[in-house]
């Protein structure tokens, strides 16, 4: 046998193998809203569809029914995808009436695994807004899932759920799921296993308004976590203003570890709907903040616990007001002003090479018409409103996304309708497009493509670029409120009533899972 034939049989395998390598590499589970730490929402995916049809089955791999409502992102880790929503579409016949439901489902083919079922907070529904459901989405470490429920509590639960027996130590599932003027039911196999549970009205004396809303960020040992601290409702002002807005708990224990020392809560325009994001600026780790008073904080991140069981005040590095010349004492009065107001932050901020890049300005219900789109400068100290503003770029109406950051542009929707491309070095406008209808949701960039869905019931997909193309739109039932979401090959894209699970080239009676 020559010599090169003897090379070609000894080197192919190695080739064969480091070609799979490299595409497993290129798939990978989404834990968490966004890339670790940087809540940058931009996939290494290839491969993803650039369209598909629900009634035809085209690229759809399987879908999977939701309650009505959907303000949640899916989470895709661990051979699991979990979503919130509602209970108007009971799973389990025990559950009747209005809930906060977080459904975990089997990747491969969408059948519920397990879920967190969590009653309504009672007497007042401006604490947990009628059929909104579970808004905030799962972070997952291991078989670890941290999210806060709709009665903002903060739970670690087990991401097998109750099928491998209850693991405490937290045992009260029953009572959990039960509400509080009925017999605590029986836990099953397909309810979750909470394994430690931190009330953040009690632990952290907060009044969420509307409805909890928070992505957990996890460093470590430590969970940073926004507490949906808010107005009364009345609208008049903040219930409790002494209350922090952004804390810190042990990923153990789920003990309170640290918390802001700001006092934004008298400034909380509606409520703190912002999440937090983590990068590295001059050798710094930093905390980056969106605070319902319109001013994003930077805090030092925490370094080891000690032996102390005291609560730390979170050390602020930087501040920097979105919208300094905006109204900043009694705040309440310009509520139903739609001409001028202050400014607050709903989307998270994106930490992206030593930039933070961030939405702010009037609240969707309240206060002015008008939003921007900001670059800061991450590596300065202090207050640096008037020296850290790179850039800022304006928006159209209000502001709910989050930016992708992505090869040297930056994408963001807004509420009035548009999807917008600029340059994240200068904030130069490249092109935008009119969707034609209000976003919330946040844009995707993955495998050459902008991901968006709309208010309206419109899902499009735009070609990632200096040059706008738009490659497909797609009319589906009802409205888009979830952010898609890209993992192991697969683009997940939830509506108000159902997960689609989307692949380039499924097709096939079985890609509908019935409830």
């Amino acid at each position: 046998m020559s010599r090169p034939s003897l090379l070609r049989r000894d080197v192919l395998p190695w080739l064969l193998m480091a070609t799979c390598m490299c595409a497993a590499a290129l798939s990978e589970d989404r834990p968490q809203w966004g890339q670790r730490y940087s809540r940058n929402m931009v996939s290494d995916e290839k491969g993803l569809p650039d369209g598909f049809d629900p009634k035809t089955g085209r690229n759809v791999l399987w879908s999977a029914a939701l309650g009505t409502e959907c303000y949640s992102t899916p989470v895709v880790a661990g051979g699991k995808v979990l979503i919130g929503t509602n209970n108007s579409n009971p799973r389990d016949p025990r559950h009747e009436g209005d809930r906060g439901v977080m459904m975990c489902f089997d990747e491969k083919d969408g059948r519920l695994a397990w879920q967190l079922v969590v009653p309504k907070l009672e007497g007042d529904i401006y604490l947990d807004w009628p059929n909104a459901g579970m808004c905030s989405p799962a972070t997952v470490e291991g078989d670890r899932v941290y999210t806060v429920t709709n009665r903002d509590e903060a739970v670690c639960l087990d991401l097998l759920g109750l099928a491998n027996g209850n693991d405490g130590p937290y045992r009260d599932e029953g009572r959990h799921m039960t509400p509080r003027d009925k017999a605590a039911m029986e836990p099953g196999p397909l309810d979750a296993d909470i394994l430690w549970l931190f009330d953040l009205r009690t632990g952290a004396g907060v009044r969420p308004h509307d409805s909890a809303h928070s992505s957990i960020l996890l460093d470590g040992q430590f969970l940073y976590i926004n507490t949906s601290n808010g107005l009364n409702s009345q609208h008049t002002g903040v219930e409790k203003p002494e209350a922090p807005s952004l804390i810190v708990l042990d990923k153990g224990t789920g003990r309170l570890v640290a918390k802001d020392a700001e006092q934004i809560g008298p400034r909380i325009f509606h409520s703190t709907w912002s999440s937090p994001a983590l990068g590295q600026g001059q050798g710094r780790r930093t905390v980056v903040f969106g605070g319902g008073d319109g001013v994003v904080y930077g805090f030092e991140a925490l370094g080891p616990l000690g032996a102390t069981d005291e609560v730390r005040a979170l050390a602020r590095s930087w501040r920097f007001d979105c919208d300094p010349t905006a109204p900043k004492e009694n705040v309440h009065r310009y509520i139903r002003n739609r001409r001028e107001s202050p400014s607050n932050i709903k989307g998270m901020p994106v930490f992206h090479e030593g930039r933070v890049y961030v939405a702010a300005g009037g609240d969707i219900w309240w206060g002015k018409d008008q939003a921007w789109l900001f670059c800061i400068d991450a590596t300065q100290t202090g207050d640096i409103t008037k020296t850290g503003l790179v850039w800022t770029y304006p928006l159209d109406r209000h502001c709910c996304s989050t930016p992708s950051v992505h090869e040297g542009l930056v994408y963001i929707a807004d509420c009035g309708g548009k999807v917008h491309c600029v340059d994240a070095r200068s904030g130069k406008p490249y092109w935008v497009h009119d969707a034609r209808g209000e976003m919330w949701a946040s844009t995707l960039v993955a495998d050459g493509k902008v991901y968006i869905g709309t208010r309206r019931g419109d899902f499009l997909v735009l070609a990632a670029g200096r040059e706008k193309r738009l490659l497909s739109s797609i009319r589906l039932p009802d409205p888009v409120i979830s952010t898609p979401v890209a993992a192991n090959g697969t683009l997940y894209v939830g509506t108000m009533s159902r997960l689609y699970a989307l692949k380039t080239g499924a097709h096939g009676a079985s890609a509908t899972v019935s409830p």
